[in-house]
């Protein structure tokens, strides 16, 4: 037996003794010893490959790999190199503190992928030379006979030989949200995986019944390790606020380098020291960089986070908190995300009219008032519920007082029946009180039916549930009402038809549908499945979470696209597709997996019905990550939601996964960037405005330390200039534009980011994907107000020195606090296009007033306090000298305010 036979993909689709021939076993007697040792030497052992661990090294390097960082990096080297210690210093500690924050964040970050390898099972009993043993899970090698029984976890890719009454839960794995009936009879090669009946798959849970197989795939070569290899291989693309930030560090790289060597070179052919000339190149190179950057995006993100996980949105990268905020398209699983992952029962249909049960408690004191109260308790309807109860294995604890379930045992669609049951003041437990059960038939694969024989008061009542046209071959009549009881007529063949049409009619508007019938009988040996009394249908239905129409609407507001993406049935994903408004056409479009073609391989027609299309059905893993390849590839920035192991490397892949934390397996909540505590859609929402939020509060503080810092490198250029031609001195001293940079520049920059933002922040598209920090008018922005407030600071400069006279040192002492409250006053120039004067985000924002406190005494200390005074190489400037840097320094604040006083619409 080779390895291609042993791990080909089509043994769903071969006869049981095919299978056996292809791997080399006897099913009665198992492998012998010889053959697993041979295949263990080939395969090695049925474990997934362990994912690679990011380690605290690897983390702490991460936080220095921006272009931003580097530059300072470079910037700070150079100065220790020139001995300009008090530069290097300060550069440093920029990078410590930047680095430490964005290190201790993420350093709790759950490793990737480790919970897939968890989910194989401890110990599993084989057949080997003819024996049953025992043996460790990891030990099955292809071709091992299994031998299983509910609540075992399916240890590797199993062909079933064997299945009695065999029911597994896929929803992991497939998205399927109801157990799965097994058989044994092949399928179609070409059928999706949940289609598979014939086979198990490792990581699933044998929910009840019992079954025996062959071995066909263990390790990375079962659906479950081609999973984990699909989330491994998956690369995550750079996020948008990590693009942004590098595209700006390029920029402010190259203006760095050009400006350092402009002003060196001016100032030596004008004559100046070449000390002090190299001395200020260094300075304005550094000066060019708001070194504050890195520190306001990590703790503004890091603010997010924590302001996200109060909204029960743990996020577990920094970046990740934005780049919600520039999401326009969201692809959603349907259960468990889109629905409450808890079958429902929605529609009974009798003979006698049709009743709707997702309505309110019809035994509640508003209920009994209403005139539709009698319908609750037409004797049809009891019946038919009554016989779903009664057919029934699985079993609901602690009721409470009010009748509502709070814990499920059992299959979910039987789960549901007894729910119903409780609606109506049904009990299974008291019911088998007033009709003990004598016997059960098993639902069995081939019968599609179940049946329950009960004693009751009228004699040995038989109850039965099923495939509604199984069920319906063996009715010969069907119920009626007469004088509020239950009587018989003959169903005839027509009629029959008509049932069967109308189960198909439902069925296609997405209810999954049971038929149920009765009869009497003589005793309970009797045979079950004839001479029926038909009662009815039964529809029933994962529904949709309550919350989930208003926040889908509330993303097309906010220009957010919402797609399905689901392994379930197509009719079913259309059916909650129109409940929750995710599409607005009655009979939605759906692409079924079968249809979709890996991106490489669609044409442009095909292509674009795919981006088109809202709700795709049937959809395997790796069809999940062609599809966010392909709206990535069309510039789309991509949200994905996902709880099940089949999620995880789509997850991986998104710009940002998101998993449920709640009903999440593990797998998908480690590969996640964010996980939603209570698995509620609407907090993805709450994210998204957070995001963009946070994104447009880093745009300010980028805009405040660049008009500030380039306004700085003009003053200076302009006087290096001047100065071949007047005595007017350099403006600024290296350590002077230090100390602005790097103390009273970061406080109101981290004001700004913790703004609470614009209201109408949702009201807007997203940003495009390209979209960068600072767009073209922000940057002409930036040129103009630092335009002005270097004229500022060189007006105050010369008038320092040609009005009042002063020497140099006091006259720079004049040009430097003109900056500097310049700065803190242009803070204000920031609120929002049309806002009012004294009712605008700024005024509103408590760290503001916090920061321009702190910065004004740090100015004052700069030159009143003894030691600092003279490292900088400032001194008092008087009342005259104070007038004048005030004076100066209030010019842009004054025409900002004029400014915003005639914008009277928001621009982006």
């Amino acid at each position: 037996m080779n390895n291609e036979q042993r791990f080909r993909n089509d043994y769903h689709a071969r006869a049981v003794a095919s299978v056996a021939e292809a791997l080399s076993v006897d099913i009665d007697q198992g492998l012998t010893s010889g053959q697993v040792t041979q295949a263990r030497d080939q395969y090695g052992r049925n474990q997934l490959r362990a994912a690679k661990r990011r380690g605290a090294a690897q983390i702490l390097l991460d936080q220095f790999k921006s272009v931003v960082i580097i530059v300072l990096v470079i910037a700070g080297a150079t100065a220790f190199t020139f001995r300009h210690w008090a530069e290097g210093i300060a550069i440093a500690a920029v990078l410590l503190v930047n680095g430490a924050i964005g290190f201790f964040t993420e350093f709790k970050a759950v490793r990737s992928m480790e919970a897939l390898k968890a989910l194989g099972g401890d110990t599993i009993r084989v057949r080997r030379s003819g024996d049953t043993l025992e043996i460790d899970a990891a030990e099955l090698v292809p071709g091992d006979m299994v031998i299983l029984e509910g609540g075992d976890l399916v240890p590797a890719d199993i062909r079933l030989i064997e299945a009695n009454n065999l029911s597994v839960n896929e929803s992991a794995l497939t998205g399927e949200s109801v157990a799965v009936q097994k058989q044994t009879e092949p399928v179609s090669a070409d059928a999706p995986l949940a289609e598979r009946l014939c086979m198990l798959f490792k990581g699933t849970t044998i929910t009840d019944g019992s079954g025996e197989g062959i071995v066909t795939a263990v390790g990375m070569q079962t659906e479950l390790g081609r999973i984990a290899d699909l989330t491994e291989s998956a690369e995550k693309e750079a996020t948008p606020l990590q693009q942004r930030l590098d595209r700006l560090g390029r920029r402010l790289a190259v203006l760095t380098l050009f400006t350092a060597a402009i002003i060196a070179g001016i100032g030596l052919l004008a004559g100046r020291d070449p000390r002090q000339m190299i001395e200020t190149a260094i300075a304005l190179g550094v000066a060019a960089i708001p070194e504050g950057l890195p520190i306001v995006a990590t703790i503004a993100l890091a603010r997010g986070m924590h302001l996200m996980a109060r909204r029960n949105a743990v996020i577990k990268k920094l970046p990740a908190v934005e780049t919600l905020g520039a999401t326009r398209v969201i692809f959603t699983d349907k259960t468990g995300t889109l629905t409450e992952n808890r079958m429902t029962l929605q529609r009974v249909v009798t003979p006698e009219g049709d009743f709707t049960l997702d309505g309110p408690d019809p035994k509640s004191s508003a209920d009994r008032e209403s005139p539709d109260t009698d319908r609750w308790n037409h004797p049809l309807l009891r019946r038919a519920l009554e016989v779903g109860v009664l057919c029934n294995n699985a079993a609901i604890r602690d009721a409470d007082e009010d009748n509502e379930p709070e814990e499920e045992q059992g299959d979910p669609t039987e789960a549901a029946l007894l729910r119903a049951g409780f609606k109506l003041g049904m009990q299974r437990e008291t019911l088998l009180k007033e009709k003990p059960e004598r016997r059960e038939e098993p639902f069995d694969a081939d019968r599609m039916m179940m049946a329950t024989f009960h004693q009751g008061g009228s004699g040995m009542e038989v109850a039965v549930k099923g495939a509604p046209g199984r069920v319906l071959n063996v009715c010969d009549t069907v119920a009626t009402v007469n004088a509020d009881a239950l009587d018989a007529a003959p169903l005839k063949e027509a009629q029959r038809r008509e049932w069967a049409q109308r189960a198909e009619q439902l069925a296609g508007e997405g209810l999954r549908m049971l038929a149920v019938a009765d009869k009497m009988a003589a005793d309970e040996k009797e045979q079950p499945y004839e001479h029926l009394r038909f009662l009815g249908l039964v529809g029933l239905l994962d529904p949709a979470r309550e919350d989930v129409r208003a926040t889908i609407e509330e993303c097309r507001t906010a220009g957010i696209r919402v797609i399905m993406v689901t392994g379930d049935q197509p009719a079913t994903a259309a059916a909650i597709a129109v409940e929750t408004g995710l599409v607005t056409e009655d009979a939605p479009h759906v692409v079924h997996g079968n249809d979709l073609a890996s991106p490489d391989r669609l044409t442009d027609a095909q292509r674009k019905e795919v981006l088109d299309t809202n709700i795709f059905a049937r959809v395997s893993p790796a069809q999940k990550l062609h599809l966010i390849q392909l709206m990535q590839s069309a510039g789309e920035t991509v949200a994905m939601t996902g709880d099940g192991v089949n999620d995880a490397p789509a997850l991986k892949k998104a710009d940002i996964g998101v998993a449920m934390g709640r009903r999440g397996t593990d797998a998908a909540r480690q590969v996640a960037d964010m996980v939603l505590q209570d698995d509620a859609f609407a907090t993805i929402v709450a994210a998204v405005r957070y995001g963009r939020i946070i994104f447009g509060n880093i745009r300010k503080s980028v805009m405040f330390m660049l008009c500030t810092n380039v306004a700085e490198v003009i003053a200076v250029v302009a006087a290096a200039v001047a100065g071949g031609f007047s005595r007017l001195p350099i403006p600024l001293l290296p350590l002077q534009i230090l100390y602005l940079n790097v103390l009273t520049d970061v406080f109101p920059a981290l004001a700004l980011g913790m703004g609470a933002g614009d209201p109408d922040v949702m009201q807007r598209d997203p940003r495009p994907r390209e979209e960068p920090v600072l767009k073209r008018e922000h940057w002409l922005a930036v040129g103009g107000w630092a335009l002005l407030m270097a004229a500022c600071v060189l007006g105050a400069l010369s008038l320092a020195v040609y009005l009042l006279e002063f020497e140099t040192r006091r006259a720079v002492t004049v040009s430097f606090l003109t900056l500097a409250f310049g700065k803190l006053w242009f803070v204000f120039n920031l609120r929002t296009a049309g806002s009012r004067l004294f009712d605008n985000d700024i005024v509103k924002n408590p760290f503001i007033a916090a920061s321009l406190a702190l910065c004004a005494a740090l100015l004052l200390a700069a030159v009143y306090l003894p030691g600092l005074s003279g490292v900088l190489k400032t001194e008092g400037v008087g009342k005259s000298g104070w007038l004048l840097a005030l004076g100066m320094s209030l010019v842009p604040f004054l025409w900002g305010q004029i400014r915003r006083g005639f914008q009277t619409t928001h621009t982006k």
